[in-house]
């Protein structure tokens, strides 16, 4: 039997489902879970409250899927949690704010109590390299960046080597995030050269 925050946290999922945040009504939520208005507001104060807690379960739930991408044989962990951020992200649009900081207009908007980008992308790298050989912490970071690549930029339609249309205006990633993988996640080069040609 699931408790009232459970109850609460699937509800406001349910009807986050079925329309925009700024649309959702704690008393709809509250009528969702079965439970009454007070509850919700005991558990979780305000609408942002219950916003934040909803975030929180998504990278929560993100970072167990991690974990459990790492229970595949070594060689295979770092593609595992690629594919398992893909599919998140994929499944989750709460997910893919998290992973890339671009938040629709229908989502709830995190706080500071919630993981940027930066930092989600640091614990998840941080467990894969801990679960994996100790040299391997670039192959780890490396298949990550693929996966958040993806999760920017998906795949076409209609499939690898299939073009997407033109779009009006093409800005994939925002100056937020860039500024957050330059700062956050500095690639050392091994190349003797001080300067590129």
């Amino acid at each position: 039997m699931p408790t009232a925050r459970e109850a609460l946290l699937d509800a406001a999922l349910r009807a986050l489902a079925d329309r925009p945040w700024r649309t959702v009504r704690m008393v709809d939520v509250a009528a969702l879970a079965g439970v009454s208005r007070q509850t919700l507001y005991n558990e979780f104060g305000t609408k942002g409250g219950l916003a934040t807690a909803l975030i929180r379960q998504a990278a929560d739930g993100y970072l167990t899927g991690v974990d459990r991408a790492l229970t595949a044989p070594a060689p295979e962990r770092p593609a595992a949690v690629a594919r398992w951020t893909v599919r998140a992200a994929d499944a989750d649009p709460l997910v893919k704010g998290l992973l890339t900081g671009l938040w629709s207009e229908g989502l709830p908007e995190p706080d500071r109590d919630v993981p940027g980008p930066a930092e989600l992308f640091g614990l998840a790298r941080d467990r894969m390299a801990a679960a994996s050989h100790p040299r391997s912490p670039v192959r780890c970071e490396r298949a990550l960046r693929l996966a958040l690549s993806y999760v920017i930029v998906p795949c076409p339609p209609g499939g690898a080597g299939t073009q997407w249309a033109e779009p009006d205006s093409w800005s994939p990633i925002t100056p937020m995030i860039t500024s957050e993988i330059d700062t956050s996640f500095s690639v050392e080069t091994t190349s003797p050269r001080k300067t590129m040609p």
